[in-house]
């Protein structure tokens, strides 16, 4: 009989185009195993194949196939032949009259038959239930189970592929990766009815199949929440790095109705760091998105909402309301706004970088192509922590890893501990002084052209892998005309907003604006967003507590 987590979904597949030996037949194996296993029945090849194929997307085991030999359109023979494509695990009976004995033999060979089966088969003690039970034995032990969970079927140098896969893993979503030019991943894409031109084919747990989703559909396909449970609360926190985490942790373990909204994924730059080794408490380091998972478990134990791929585009001013608006044209308000949208990498403005953006050239860690990068040359690119951190983890699977540096050493922007660390690794590189001129490659990085920053010498090299690390730009431009912004797009506030000691002339309100309060009265900041911030995570998570308690101080005074 079937184990216990097989019951549910394990699939003995019968057709037969005689509705009374196919009812007959479905009888017979429902009898015997329907407690362990489920019957499904047929009336021809073409429809049991559709049912293979829903089958296929939704992931459940198929165990047994059993196929009558004389069918029109589509004879045993052929529907066995079409379904080893779609489940070559599962074990082949052809069912035959006896003057048909010579079918059975020749379909041993076309579609490696494991057993064929003259009809009638009664008594189905005697002649059908021991030769399904050795067959179910066989494929028990073969293991050809698959496991039920998310699929992406795409290319190694898919663009789009790069971006749902790191979406996923950064949501703490489990899937399984298919290469489109490997067999499952064909079977995959053949199940689903994908010519595999558009990539990646992305294949929910429930069997859904989505060919090059957004990131709004996948995220609420996947069961993350997209869409607030309320028009109205006491807190909205945009952004979910480790500013955004800590205000939505203390906002809702202090009582306020808060909902986080994060366009992405939870942790923000944070999140795809390797290794955060200098935050308290953890004494022997612990991976951004480990952290920050934590985190956001934490903000909805305490009753936060945490809302996924939604992307705000404006903030408004409604009376005593503050009003936050959504690219879909939605909108959600609430009494206060912690503004934690932290920072972006900024983009190499070198040729043929653009193109090749995910396809070789990545920013930020992307710890979902590390695995690819083993044995292989790989460039990092930045001076400052993030860079540091990304160099010592790919290191040690990656053959060689080569730090490029503006600066004349790392010693000015990296931490202590990280420059020890990279002077210790025997694999990696520090060449100092050198940016990158160019990026070349036929559908993925090629090649890139380095450039002495000094003497303008450029050296063309090899190279399949290059994160990039250059600093970083905040995500204010859609607060433009909202809340004032020093030059470069970060928010000011507080003392910032009085440097001669009076308020900012849009200011209305008596009192002068709070540490952390924006130019609008109850929209506060916190973290890399802020203007003069210490772009650190312990600094991020203490503003966005700050925050919290400054937004009780404005609740109480208004």
């Amino acid at each position: 009989m079937a184990e216990a987590g097989e019951a549910a979904r394990t699939v003995i597949l019968t057709v037969d185009d005689d509705p009374v030996v196919s009812r007959a037949i479905a009888r017979d194996l429902r009898r015997h195993y329907g407690g362990g296993y489920r019957i499904v029945r047929a009336e021809s090849g073409e429809s049991a194949l559709e049912a293979l194929r829903e089958l296929k997307l939704r992931g459940d085991p198929v165990a047994v196939l059993l196929a009558d030999y004389r069918m029109p359109q589509m004879n045993g023979v052929e529907f066995l032949e079409q379904a080893l494509g779609v489940y070559p695990g599962a074990r082949r009976v052809l069912l035959t009259a006896y003057a048909d004995t010579h079918a059975a033999i020749d379909a041993i060979n076309i579609v490696d038959l494991d057993h064929y089966l003259l009809k009638p088969w009664d008594p189905p003690e005697e002649k059908l239930y021991p030769v399904v039970d050795d067959l179910l034995t066989a494929w028990r032990s073969s293991d050809h189970r698959p496991v039920p969970a998310t699929k992406v079927v795409g290319h190694r140098w898919s663009a789009r592929s790069s971006v749902v896969r790191e979406f996923l893993a950064r949501n703490q979503v489990p899937y399984r990766w298919y290469s489109s030019d490997e067999p499952e991943g064909r079977r995959l894409l053949e199940a689903a009815g994908a010519d595999g031109l558009r990539l990646p084919l992305v294949v929910t747990a429930e069997g859904a199949a989505l060919v090059e989703p957004e990131v709004a559909e996948l995220a609420a396909r996947v069961g993350l929440a997209t869409t607030p449970a309320a028009a109205f609360y006491d807190l909205v926190v945009i952004g979910g790095g480790p500013a955004g985490l800590g205000a939505a942790v203390y906002g809702a373990s202090e009582g306020l109705r808060t909902v986080l909204v994060e366009r992405s994924a939870t942790g923000g730059q944070a999140g795809q760091s390797s290794r955060i080794e200098n935050y308290l408490g953890f004494p022997d380091g612990v991976s951004g998105a480990q952290l920050t998972e934590r985190a956001r478990r934490q903000a909805t134990r305490f009753g936060a909402e945490v809302l996924t791929a939604r992307e705000v585009t404006g903030l408004e001013v409604n009376g005593p309301a503050r009003v936050v608006r959504f690219s879909d044209g939605s909108s959600v308000a609430a009494h206060s706004v912690i503004l934690a949208t932290g920072v972006s990498y900024r983009q190499l403005g070198a040729p043929g970088c653009a193109d090749l953006t995910g396809r070789g050239v990545y920013y930020g860690s992307s710890l979902t192509e590390a695995a690819s990068c083993e044995g292989q040359d790989v460039y990092v690119v930045g001076g400052a922590n993030s860079a540091g951190q990304a160099a010592v983890f790919l290191a040690r699977g990656a053959k060689s890893v080569t730090l490029l540096v503006r600066g004349e050493s790392l010693t000015a922007s990296m931490s202590y501990y990280l420059v020890q660390q990279i002077e210790e690794a025997p694999n990696i590189t520090v060449r100092p002084r050198t940016v990158v001129d160019a990026a070349h490659g036929e559908g993925h990085l090629e090649r890139l052209v380095l450039r002495d920053a000094v003497t303008g010498a450029t050296e063309r090299v090899d190279a399949q892998w290059m994160f990039v690390f250059i600093g970083a730009a905040p995500l204010t431009d859609w607060l433009d005309g909202t809340v004032l912004r020093d030059e470069h797009g970060f928010i000011l506030a507080g003392p910032d907003l009085t440097p001669d000691g009076r308020p900012p002339a849009e200011w209305e309100l008596d009192r002068p604006p709070y540490h952390l309060e924006t130019s609008v009265p109850g929209v506060f900041v916190a973290g890399d967003a802020r203007a003069r911030s210490a772009k650190r995570v312990a600094s991020a998570v203490g503003e966005g507590a700050m925050a919290v308690m400054l937004v009780h101080r404005y609740l109480e005074q208004s």
